[in-house]
């Protein structure tokens, strides 16, 4: 009998190509521990309400109120209540053409998508428009409509920072095109190299690869390094020189643990370069309400924004979203309320201050712990997380660790992860899964476990990490970085 449809001989090929390491190896050899008994730390995906995050009191107030309308005719709801968050579930709900259970526009909700632009207008000091915003299922899917957009075979090369989120080198995969890899300098706090960047593409045309786009990850993952107003514009000027359309994926801009870099919009950057670049360079930027402060994943709650974008191809960009009808509306009004939250005044507003802040302090925390953690550990060196929620260290493998990895049949920094989770219960992500260069070896955790619970996972860490140095070292003391 011939092959059926879904067996795996006869699947579509890019399918079976995809590699997203997030979830890959170490996050399933987790999930068996765990139904074994074992106490496990998932650390391995930026998920801060699964590690302990509490969520925000007043967007989760307003979004009851808009999932249980009947709510607001109860005669005691304002002894539940704050006035506020009545006022604003009534707002979100006349936005809506039947409440939370009816579809939207399929770019989202005009009223939320009003106040995306606004939000932007404000971080940016220059107007947005609503109708080149369009609301998605978390930042992800906004990332696969564009690249599904740009990508018409596998002539077409997306450049992508290495290391990267795996999400671009999966969609990549999936549509069929070819990812065009550029190096971050470690030894520059994962600083970007425009000269490299040239070489990359120098090198993908000399094989008939046409580069179409350009990603960059402001504030890095998994890196967490923070991108310099300097560095934006010559990113800009090369994407506008070699007629690239840059993708800015921006999602973690709330989280930023140190005050020399803060987060600078590319949408910013090029609008102040003035013309012709800030009236002909094609952007496209994302943001989500699942990481910041608000952390909330579960949600799905993202959009892109597009700047010098034809409207004939925002129309073909329409389309396409129209075939999945609507994005989640639940997620559009959590977040309407990240870009419009509490303001001073508001019976809400102390809370909600006293609530992020005290997040994103505990963040700042965290980053510095699990930064010194790692640099006290032998043959482990750490750039500090300046932004974002991972911390990204080296870690230097004895040659005897590196051979015994072959002899498994692993990656070495696989290997080295799956011996960790074996011993604490710490779920990590193993740098191959993000690229990495030949003969160096990474792992990617988030510094999201709770504050109180820190020292003793880098304890817990350090003590694997010194043991297993001990069993695969013939000497002491390598250099570092």
């Amino acid at each position: 009998m011939s092959a059926k449809a879904l067996d795996y001989d006869s699947l579509n090929e890019n399918v079976k190509k995809v590699q997203y390491a997030v979830r890959g190896e170490l996050y399933l050899r987790a999930s068996e521990l765990q139904k074994e008994g074992k106490k496990i730390i998932f650390t391995n995906v930026g998920n801060p309400h699964a590690l302990g995050q509490r969520p925000l009191t007043f967007p989760r107030q307003v979004v009851a109120l808009c999932q249980a309308p009947f709510l607001l005719d109860d005669p005691n709801a304002g002894l539940i209540f704050p006035a506020d968050a009545i006022a604003r579930a009534k707002h979100y709900l006349s936005l809506t053409s039947g409440g939370l259970g009816a579809y939207s526009d399929s770019r989202g909700l005009p009223g939320i998508r009003k106040e995306v632009a606004e939000f932007i207008e404000r971080r940016d000091g220059y107007p947005s428009d609503p109708e080149l915003i369009f609301l998605t299922d978390g930042a992800s899917k906004g990332v696969m409509q564009i690249l599904n957009t740009v990508i018409r075979g596998p002539q077409d090369g997306i450049l992508v920072p290495v290391p990267q989120y795996p999400l671009y080198s999966a969609a990549i995969s999936l549509f069929g095109g070819s990812l065009v890899p550029y190096y971050l300098e470690e030894t520059a706090n994962w600083g970007l190299d425009v000269h490299n960047l040239r070489e990359s593409v120098a090198q993908a045309r000399s094989k008939g690869i046409i580069v179409r786009a350009m990603v960059i990850i402001n504030p890095g993952n998994p890196t967490g390094q923070c991108l310099s107003v300097a560095n934006l514009k010559e990113i800009l000027r090369f994407c506008y020189q070699e007629n690239l359309v840059l993708l800015g994926d921006e999602v973690y801009q709330q989280n930023i643990y140190q005050d020399e870099r803060p987060f600078i919009s590319s949408r910013k950057v090029l609008l102040d370069m003035g013309p012709p670049i800030s009236k002909e360079l094609q952007l496209v930027s994302f943001h989500t309400v699942s990481k910041g402060y608000w952390g909330e994943c579960g949600q799905r709650g993202g959009y892109f924004e597009m700047t010098n974008i034809p409207p004939q191809s925002v129309d073909e960009i329409y389309k396409v979203a129209s075939i999945s009808l609507s994005p989640n509306v639940p997620g559009q009004i959590f977040l309407g309320l990240m870009v419009n939250p509490p303001k001073p005044g508001d019976i809400s507003y102390e809370q909600f201050v006293r609530e992020s802040k005290g997040i994103l302090e505990s963040l700042r925390k965290r980053a510095r712990i699990m930064t010194d953690g790692f640099n006290s550990c032998r043959n482990v060196v750490c750039n500090f997380t300046e932004g974002a929620m991972y911390s990204f260290p080296q870690i230097r493998l004895p040659p005897k660790a590196i051979e015994a990895a072959k002899r498994a049949g692993k990656v070495p920094d696989v290997f080295y992860c799956l011996k960790l989770l074996e011993a604490t219960g710490i779920s990590t992500v193993p740098g191959s899964g993000f690229g990495q260069k030949d003969g160096v070896f990474h792992l990617r955790t988030t510094i999201l476990p709770a504050e109180e619970d820190m020292p003793a996972i880098m304890a817990s860490f350090k003590k694997f990490n010194d043991e297993f140095m001990e069993q695969y070292e013939d000497y002491r003391g390598y250099s570092r970085m």
